[in-house]
């Protein structure tokens, strides 16, 4: 049985028309404006992601608790809760909601933990990008899953930009509901 936490478990995520999420390790795009609301949808709040997402960034982000799922036993860094699976991840992103006096855990990928977790996700936060950039990471078939959409905000390409991109805000169906 896998642990299901108390908080809602949100994806803030970026996706091209390909499905690409990221190459070499980072982003395909760069796109300030998305930048911006990624910073919104996850700060205050616990942030779970892998290692190579973690690594890609660089450090731990500012105002937000930041757990590292991996596999190397070896991998540390001051200030990263680390963890090795996705149960542990998900006991300890709910401990740290609880305590920050939050009730979501948000997750900001890559697409091997996308694709573990959607099972026990409840809420997509989706920036659709404008464009089909090659890479290697790739976001997980959602659509035919129990989620509807409850938010569309589409934006043309800012000065710092590369492309125009849409938001979408997608909750998942609860059987009863």
């Amino acid at each position: 049985m896998s642990f299901h936490p108390k908080a809602r478990v949100t994806f803030v995520v970026a996706m091209a028309e390909n499905r690409v999420i990221g190459r070499d390790n980072g982003l395909a795009w760069h796109i300030s404006s998305d930048l911006t609301r990624f910073k919104a949808a996850t700060l205050g709040k616990p942030m779970i992601m892998g290692r190579k997402t973690f690594l890609s960034i660089g450090k731990p982000l500012p105002g937000r608790e930041t757990i590292v799922l991996t596999r190397d036993k070896s991998f540390a860094v001051e200030g990263v809760h680390i963890v090795s699976s996705i149960d542990e991840a998900l006991i300890k992103a709910d401990g740290l909601a609880s305590s920050l006096g939050v009730d979501e855990i948000t997750v900001a990928g890559g697409g091997d933990v996308y694709q573990q977790m959607m099972d026990r996700c409840d809420r997509i936060i989706m920036t659709y990008v404008n464009a089909a950039p090659e890479g290697d990471a790739f976001f997980p078939a959602f659509e035919q899953l129990c989620f509807y959409e409850t938010a569309r905000e589409a934006h043309e390409a800012g000065p710092r930009d590369d492309h125009a991109f849409t938001i979408v805000t997608y909750e998942r169906r609860r059987s009863g509901t």
